[in-house]
């Protein structure tokens, strides 16, 4: 039964017992109303008690510690919240933002880290870093109340704290030409805690799905929508509980979400953005390659010769530390560029590609000017706010907007007039001015038949 369900439930139990035993009950009742307003404050209504803590989000089990530690009555602690906000309605924030006021109430001190203006409005003292991200970056731009940051000109957040932020809005499409393209039509049984229900998505535009935490949003497009196209496009049975699904010319779906790209550490950003394999031709084609008698396959981080022996291509060495978890360190040989010190001595111009990968993607756009193919796929990371990350840069280690970026830079360019894209939470972990870089390049959808 879900927190919710059970609040009303609990509600009903005094009335239900004798008279005598009322009194004890609705002091029972009333412990237990006051801990579960919290969690339902804080968008957890949803819930079932026995779900196990294991399988909550990073988001949801850091609102649970948060409605324990007002319960403890703290004071005197110091709470760091890392983006608490994320997947929160904005009805749900103004319940975060209470719970967050109590602890401050009780004498203890949060530190919040966030880009969610209708958060950040609540707090009594905001600093900002900036200007820029990744190198260009690491410098407090502005730090002050909510109004001096609002009229602060330093500031990127405080236009949109002051509502005069430049948010540039697609021109949309009028209503009697939603569905001209076709339609997408899904109907499924009832399924946890969504009811039986029919809806239309419209082919060839740009839908959004929103409603409060736990309203149905996860279940209607992850667990029915994308499974039933999956379904569909295989040629296989579709989900028990999808009843009907009609979506003449779609051959698949493409979810991109927020799940971390890969384990494996060789993956890169370069790599991933099919940029890597590109340059080593390039630089195979160098008269100190071709001195060198170097090939391409050399330049491997995986199998090539040139990597460097010490780390095997990796960048990192792992220390093994007696009666302690193993301690991973940069390559004290290469020092995380993966590389040998012979892949130096092959250069284009005054770079090699060990420094080229070193870069961030906005100063190899300006190394790499001359090779279009290259450019081009870096022009497309540099679109989506991505332009701080280093070619190098491990994806594991990407935060979950990044690595969802990143999922998206693969597919942009591409002609794929039979497809369906999925965005899960997009907006996860941006600042306002990323958000409205991702905008920017949301009306590539006149290419695919469907966004969700």
């Amino acid at each position: 039964m879900p927190l919710s369900m059970l609040v009303e439930w609990v509600a009903r139990v005094p009335a239900s017992l004798p008279e005598e035993m009322r009194p004890m009950a609705e002091s029972i009742c009333q412990s237990f109303q006051t801990v579960a307003k919290r969690l339902m404050d804080l968008g957890l209504g949803y819930l079932s008690l026995d779900r196990a803590a294991s399988t909550l989000s990073t988001g949801e089990r850091q609102r649970m510690q948060l409605a324990r530690a007002v319960r403890d009555r703290t004071t005197g602690v110091l709470y760091v919240l890392d983006e608490p906000s994320i997947g929160l309605h904005p009805s749900n924030i103004v319940g975060l933002t209470g719970v967050m006021r109590d602890l401050v109430a009780d004498g203890n001190s949060v530190i919040l880290v966030d880009h969610d203006t209708q958060i950040l409005s609540q707090a009594d003292w905001l600093i900002e870093m900036g200007p820029q991200a990744g190198a260009n970056g690491g410098q407090v731009v502005a730090q002050g109340t909510i109004p001096e940051i609002a009229q602060n000109r330093a500031s990127q957040i405080g236009p949109f704290l002051a509502g005069t932020a430049d948010i540039h809005v697609r021109d949309r499409v009028r209503a009697g030409e939603l569905f001209a393209l076709g339609r997408i039509h899904l109907s499924t049984a009832a399924i946890h805690t969504v009811k039986p229900l029919t809806v239309d998505i419209p082919k060839g535009r740009l839908t959004a799905v929103t409603g409060v935490s736990g309203s149905g949003k996860t279940t209607l497009i992850l667990e029915s929508l994308v499974p039933g196209l999956a379904a569909l496009s295989g040629g296989t049975t579709l989900p028990e509980h999808v009843l009907k699904l009609e979506a003449e010319g779609i051959r698949q779906v493409k979810l991109i979400d927020a799940t971390p790209i890969g384990v494996n550490v060789r993956s890169t950003v370069a790599t991933y953005a099919n940029v890597h394999d590109e340059l080593r031709k390039i630089f195979t084609r160098t008269p100190d390659a071709k001195e060198l008698e170097f090939k391409a396959g050399d330049f491997s981080y995986n199998t090539g010769k040139l990597r460097c022996p010490v780390c095997d291509g990796t960048g990192t060495i792992d220390l093994d530390v007696q009666f302690l978890p193993d301690v991973t360190i940069p390559c004290p040989d290469c020092r995380g560029s993966r590389y040998g010190r012979e892949a130096y001595q092959v250069r284009r111009g005054d770079c090699s590609l060990p420094e080229l990968m070193a870069m961030n993607v906005n100063a190899a756009l300006e190394t790499c000017e001359d090779l279009k193919l290259v450019r081009q796929r870096l022009e497309v990371l540099k679109e989506l706010g991505l332009g701080y990350l280093t070619l190098g840069e491990e994806t594991p280690s990407l935060s979950g907007g990044e690595a969802q970026r990143l999922k998206l830079a693969s597919e942009m360019g591409k002609t794929q007039s039979d497809s369906v894209f999925v965005f899960d939470e997009p907006t996860i972990g941006l600042h306002p001015l990323d958000v409205r870089t991702l905008l920017g390049v949301f009306p590539y959808p006149h290419r695919s038949p469907a966004w969700s």
